[in-house]
């Protein structure tokens, strides 16, 4: 009776809502929200020149309605990118809660080489070489792609970097871009290079990082809060 009834009891807490683990910490993973079609508007890094729109009318929207999803939320860090977009959509939750971000260059998005500026121009074309990326599930078939390897090792150390600045326990809130998240959630879940792919713009996915390191996936693509919007 006595061992059936501490099964019993083990079982019912499991039942519990979730809490962070001893030594954890969580990172609330919000993709930008919606941006304006192509655009020449870039931004240099080094040597590479990034393509950087700012949000749409529709993205503005949807940053408004992510702060007032979290607002009441306990965040104890922001982080974006360098690119706009992501500043942009925190903006709203910067404002309702006080909070300045840090910027954590790592997490940009994917760089597409020869197709920084035109991927959506090829993608609606159907060339040839997006159904290979498709099929392949990489991005470095596009011509002077940022290598899939280099691009992992890049995203992690964009995570790395978060931890570095914030301590067990702790919640963060970093606004990135849909390649970075599908990346960070593939790594998370041991899944194949596109099993989360596309994330929806303004989406929040959340990543537990465990006392020893290891990464698991608490949620992914959540967009309740836009159900209304």
């Amino acid at each position: 009776m006595t061992d059936n009834a501490d099964e019993e009891n083990i079982a019912h807490r499991s039942q519990r809502r979730f809490r962070l683990g001893s030594g954890a910490r969580q990172i609330v993973l919000v993709r930008h929200g919606a941006s304006i079609g192509p655009t020449v508007d870039t931004i240099e890094l080094g040597s590479l020149t990034i393509s950087d729109p700012v949000l749409s009318d529709d993205g503005q929207v949807q940053a408004r309605a992510l702060a007032e999803a979290i607002r009441h939320e306990a965040i104890d860090h922001l982080f974006v990118t360098p690119l706009r977009r992501t500043q942009q959509t925190i903006a709203p939750l910067v404002e309702a809660i006080g909070m300045e971000p840090r910027v954590v260059e790592d997490l940009r998005e994917v760089h597409l080489g020869d197709w920084e500026q035109e991927f959506y121009k090829h993608a609606a074309a159907r060339h040839p070489l997006i159904d290979r990326m498709h099929a392949e599930e990489t991005w470095d078939v596009i011509p002077g792609a940022e290598p899939m390897a280099e691009f992992s090792q890049r995203v992690r150390r964009g995570i790395a970097r978060i931890v570095s600045m914030t301590e067990p326990g702790e919640t963060s809130l970093a606004v990135s871009h849909g390649a970075t998240i599908a990346e960070i959630c593939r790594q998370a879940t041991g899944s194949r290079g596109f099993a989360f792919i596309a994330p929806e713009n303004s989406s929040v996915s959340r990543l537990i990082v465990q006392a020893d390191g290891s990464w698991k996936l608490r949620s992914f693509n959540d967009v309740s809060h836009l159900r209304h919007v």
